[in-house]
């Protein structure tokens, strides 16, 4: 049985919704376990609130917290008893773990990821890929939304080579449809990067590029994933998240201002349900590192106990899909890279 490693103490709201969310977890499916990495005592205290097979719940004890104040690469490397670093240290040396989950500082988990799990042969930097909820009723992989602020056009192919088997593995998704966010449709629109970006993802093998794509189409569903530079993608993202939360704001205070909008509710209650579930991008889960050569997942640092459990269950996803090992001969496969291996 493979075994995910939980940060227990990452997170806002650890260890109390880490702990919560990653049990109900093991409710949704039953051919994994769970290693926690975190307080003991504290990690303990939280698991008696639960019924849960104890079997499959292991606890590593930790002395050391990596904090948001922290800075993440001189963290990871003195505190190394931290619930963080220990639990990517399990991830890399044992054969039995196929993931990670934290919510604790992105900065850190990245430089982390990259200093113990290391990056799969060939890829340049490894990329946050969150699924967004669309219109279509499915979701919409953004590749990258702020791991690099900075990149090179072969970055940008191989972001869109790495979301292509990530959708594959994890989603089912046969032949996802791959654009290019740019400022339009048209193949000349764009700065020099996105426009030598847009002839390179074109010619790479296994992506189904259907050209670039604005902001707007994130949500509509037309591809299956979209690709940007960490600069634009993070932007994107916080868009998205805001506009979420202010049409459900909206209609929420629409809904209470008179007698009359509230009779309205109860009419429209179950579609607005429906609306508030597809706005919802936390019961999406975490935001997986595509690149590292095993399974790691960011979830928000503010990660309620319903973030959690899907975080951990795209973990276990990831691992029967045969994500690194599609990633891994993806790379095997390209013939050229620009800036090579560094």
């Amino acid at each position: 049985m493979i075994k995910i490693v939980v940060d227990a103490m990452g997170g806002d709201h650890a260890p109390v919704e880490i702990v919560k969310g990653a049990v109900l977890a093991l409710q949704e499916k039953k051919n994994f376990s769970l290693i926690f990495t975190g307080d003991e005592a504290l990690v303990r205290e939280e698991l008696r609130k639960y019924k849960y097979d104890a079997s499959r719940v292991e606890v590593v004890h930790c002395s050391e917290v990596i904090t948001n104040d922290d800075v993440p690469t001189q963290a990871v490397r003195t505190k190394r008893d931290s619930s963080l670093v220990v639990g990517l240290k399990l991830l890399k040396e044992r054969d039995d773990v196929a993931g990670f989950v934290s919510a604790g500082s992105t900065g850190a988990v990245l430089a982390g990821g990259i200093m113990f799990v290391g990056r799969i042969k060939g890829v340049m930097r490894p990329a946050l890929c969150p699924a967004i909820p669309n219109a279509s009723g499915s979701r919409t992989l953004l590749c990258d939304c702020g791991a690099n602020a900075e990149c090179k056009p072969s970055m940008l192919a191989q972001f869109a080579v790495m979301a292509s088997a990530y959708a594959r593995s994890a989603y089912g998704i046969k032949n996802p449809r791959v654009g290019l966010l740019s400022n339009g449709t048209e193949q000349h629109k764009g700065d020099l990067l996105h426009q030598e970006a847009n002839a390179l993802i074109r010619e790479a093998k296994n992506v189904n590029f259907i050209g670039n794509v604005e902001g707007r189409d994130i949500m509509y569903g037309d591809a299956d994933v979209v690709v940007a530079d960490g600069f634009s993608g993070n932007i994107a993202l916080k868009s998205i998240e805001g506009c979420g939360k202010t049409v459900s704001d909206i209609l929420s205070k629409a809904f209470r201002k008179s007698f009359g909008s509230r009779i309205s509710y109860l009419f429209a209650k179950k579609q607005l349900k429906k609306l508030k579930l597809m706005l919802d991008y936390s019961a999406m889960g975490g935001t997986i590192f595509l690149g590292l050569q095993k399974t790691v997942i960011k979830s928000h640092g503010s990660s309620m106990a319903k973030s959690i459990t899907p975080s951990v269950l795209q973990a276990v996803d990831a691992y029967e899909g045969g994500l690194i090992r599609s990633l891994t001969e993806s790379f095997e496969n390209l013939v050229s890279q620009e800036g090579g291996d560094e």
